[in-house]
């Protein structure tokens, strides 16, 4: 997954040269995705206006998340056109399908129970200025849907479509509240997150219980990667752990490091553990290595 989009200022913009900014991030409502919308000749918008831009599913209401200053960390089917200003027919037919779609959520939930398929409902979905509803849901494998799609059609009378998502997706669509009482990462901030690995909750020396480690979708907490940089840069200060120092004739080993306390944990011959601080450490940068320089109390 690429990064999030350098968001600026209008201060930052060349606004106050009468020109606008040609591409805005919209993040669409209903399911948090984020776009890169295209602004019309001299069109300009600003931050939290409702928009209409077309989505992967087709046209969708939006929020301007504010002017971006570099279009790189965006594929081509990720630029699109920012097609209008939502009026406020647009805003009351959203209101009025967020009841709808409880609604049909419902009728398609018994529908999947009569076939007895094997798929977890997460969402329905009325477009703007479509006849088309949306189904999303999980499943562990493919599913076989076409009778159901049938089912459905004769309810609605209108275009149906199902879409497989998968987990993550799900709490970007759902939203939620995180283990740090915020919402959800992938559902308030941004769908664009860089990709997680456990050697992120190495590195600051997380739990690697993966009760701890890991959001409500099940995955790895996506906010392990924010300060992921900061660790591994904070930590060429640090003698490398597992490293082994003599101080006064005896011999010490690096167990860990703590990069917010800048302190180091070492673990001597006999058992002992001491926490020192990091002023305890020079690096010889001569010789490329480190060594201690005073131990308190020894």
């Amino acid at each position: 997954m690429s990064e999030a989009p350098e968001i600026i200022e209008k201060s930052e913009t060349n606004l106050s040269e009468g020109k606008s900014a040609a591409y805005y991030a919209v993040k669409i409502l209903h399911s948090s995705e984020m776009y890169l919308g295209e602004a019309s000749s001299g069109a300009v918008y600003s931050r939290n206006q409702l928009v209409i831009i077309p989505g992967k599913y087709g046209k969708d209401l939006g929020r301007v998340l504010g002017p971006v200053g570099s279009t790189s960390g965006f594929g081509k089917e990720e630029i699109v056109p920012l097609v209008r200003l939502a009026t406020e027919r647009d805003i009351e037919n959203y209101k009025e399908n967020e009841v709808r779609e409880k609604e049909a959520l419902e009728i398609c939930k018994e529908k999947v129970a009569a076939r007895g398929l094997s798929m977890k409902l997460v969402s329905a979905h009325y477009l703007t200025e479509e006849k088309k509803v949306l189904f999303f849901f999980t499943a562990e494998s493919r599913v076989d849907f076409r009778e159901l799609v049938k089912d459905l059609v004769s309810v609605f009378k209108m275009r149906i479509e199902l879409r497989q998502i998968g987990v993550r997706d799900e709490s970007r669509v759902l939203g939620g509240i995180a283990v740090c009482g915020r919402t959800y990462c992938c559902h308030g901030i941004t769908d664009r997150l860089k990709s997680v690995s456990i050697k992120m909750a190495k590195e600051q020396n997380l739990s690697l219980n993966s009760m701890k480690i890991s959001g409500p979708c099940g995955r790895l907490l996506c906010c392990l990667s924010y300060e992921f940089d900061f660790y591994r840069e904070e930590k060429k200060r640090f003698p490398p752990e597992g490293s082994r120092y003599s101080w006064n004739n005896e011999t010490f080993k690096v167990t860990e490091t703590n990069v917010l306390k800048n302190t180091v944990t070492l673990l001597s011959g006999d058992g002992r553990m001491l926490e020192v601080p990091l002023a305890s450490f020079t690096y010889d940068k001569e010789n490329q290595n480190w060594k201690i320089l005073q131990l308190e109390g020894e």
